[in-house]
């Protein structure tokens, strides 16, 4: 597998992930649980800023953040559909990269003002990974309600959308 196809792969496992666990989420009574669905969505909604950040950024371009998360909450199913179009974005972007595009430097500076530089690859697998920590988060609230969380596994992710890869020894 090359480093582009697995980029490709991890990036098409972040969207599976995005969508299981929103579904889980959006299960949480708003009533009874009302400060661990905000701490839910909170959560979520700084991956989607993050992930909107480094959009940015891999286009040399402003992202108009100041801060890592918004002040204001959205709704789930706001967050949702804007995650959904940003998971499509990184999907198609990965998809189109070069090797040497892939190992291209970029400068840009964080929203704390400290300046920067990755390579695209850094910052792709810095994207797939600050979601991963951040869903785990919202994994062990759903825990600790009682709600099983999605088993957010790539291996999960491969066997489901590709059951070919299910083979007995």
């Amino acid at each position: 597998m090359s480093t582009n196809s697995a980029i490709v792969s991890v990036f098409n496992y972040k969207a599976w992930a995005n969508e299981e666990l929103y579904a889980v989420v959006g299960t949480v009574d708003p009533t009874k649980h009302e400060v661990e669905r905000h701490t839910c969505i909170r959560l979520l909604n700084h991956i989607y800023t993050v992930d909107r950040i480094f959009v940015g950024n891999l286009q040399r371009k402003a992202h108009g953040f100041t801060a890592t998360n918004t002040a204001e909450t959205p709704t789930l199913d706001a967050l949702l559909a804007g995650v959904r179009e940003t998971d499509r974005w990184y999907i198609e972007y990965v998809s189109i990269l070069s090797s040497a595009e892939l190992a291209e430097p970029i400068e840009f500076v964080f929203t704390d003002d400290t300046p920067a530089r990755m390579t695209r690859e850094e910052m792709l697998l810095h994207v797939s990974l600050h979601g991963g920590y951040h869903r785990g988060a919202v994994g062990r609230i759903l825990a600790q309600l009682g709600i099983a969380p999605p088993r957010d596994l790539l291996t999960g992710f491969l066997h489901k959308t590709e059951p070919e890869r299910r083979v007995r020894a």
